[in-house]
């Protein structure tokens, strides 16, 4: 495999997660949590909320051209692509405390539920073209997520 095509692979594949043989989706997000909860161990709070801002930000960008580069081969939005999984569960886990494990797994939870449902115009972002569709559909899964979070740390404190 030539090199350019194998980050791709990598990159969309989230690390190789997408190849799991059971719900790719769900493995692609969970080592994506994993990743935040190592980081939140080992960073400082404001550290932890850029670092997964930075993370959001940078592979949104390298899913997009990962997705569009693999597309031909692979076809439209294919399971093993879950870089698009990792972004939208990055989106919650900003309001999220280090130290709050309880508050991550309903970050990942309520971001699959939205992932799987589609609810309130996530399945029309997945009618954009290309890897932006691939895309949007997580991040606006993610918003939602987060958004909910954010309404449910208010109520509690």
């Amino acid at each position: 495999m030539k090199l350019n095509k194998l980050i791709h692979v990598i990159i969309a594949s989230g690390f190789g997660s997408g190849f799991s043989p059971f719900a790719p989706g769900t493995a692609g997000a969970a080592l994506a949590t994993l990743i935040w909860i190592g980081l939140a161990f080992l960073v400082s709070p404001m550290a932890l909320v850029l670092i997964t801002t930075g993370l959001i930000v940078l592979f949104t960008v390298l899913g997009i051209w990962s997705a569009n580069a693999l597309q031909p081969e692979w076809g439209e939005d294919p399971s093993r692509v879950v870089v698009d999984e990792m972004v939208g569960v990055w989106i919650p886990l900003l309001a999220v405390d280090a130290g709050h494990l309880y508050y991550a797994i309903a970050a990942f939870a309520l971001f699959r539920l939205f992932d799987i449902f589609k609810p309130l115009g996530i399945r029309k972002m997945e009618s954009l073209k290309g890897g932006v569709g691939v895309m949007m559909d997580d991040i606006l899964a993610g918003v939602y997520s987060l958004l909910i979070l954010l309404g449910v740390r208010c109520l509690i404190g």
